[in-house]
């Protein structure tokens, strides 16, 4: 089994930062793509932003130039470096990664975290 386990949301001042981690973990293969999403209440889940396994990203126009997505394949873990936030940033953010398991390692399958939530008052 495969878990992404999501930590940093909170609180945030507008103008502030905040620093988003996804950890994943279980019988893992390989992972290829890693973004983050974000829902706000009352809107679908878009992207943020995404990684590939080479570093190459991509960056909603939204938050490009405030956010910075990197990884560390060696700990399976993705972050979010958020700079500027502003009061419309506000939603919960979910991890997500494109991941081939030992058991299936030709099945790439996508697998989300629980969310985490980031407020950014006015």
């Amino acid at each position: 089994q495969v878990q992404l386990v999501e930590s940093g949301g909170g609180l945030v001042q507008a103008g502030g930062s905040l620093k988003l981690s996804c950890v994943a973990s279980g019988s893992i293969f390989r992972i290829d793509d890693m973004g983050w999403y974000r829902q706000a209440p009352g809107s679908q889940r878009d992207l943020v932003a995404l990684i590939t396994a080479g570093g190459r990203t991509n960056y909603a126009e939204s938050v490009n130039g405030r956010f910075t997505i990197s990884r560390d394949n060696a700990k399976n873990t993705v972050y979010l470096q958020m700079n500027s936030l502003k009061p419309e940033d506000t939603a919960v953010y979910y991890c997500n990664a494109e991941i081939r398991t030992k058991t299936s390692p030709l099945v790439e399958k996508p697998y989300w975290g629980q969310g985490t939530q980031v407020t950014v008052s006015s």
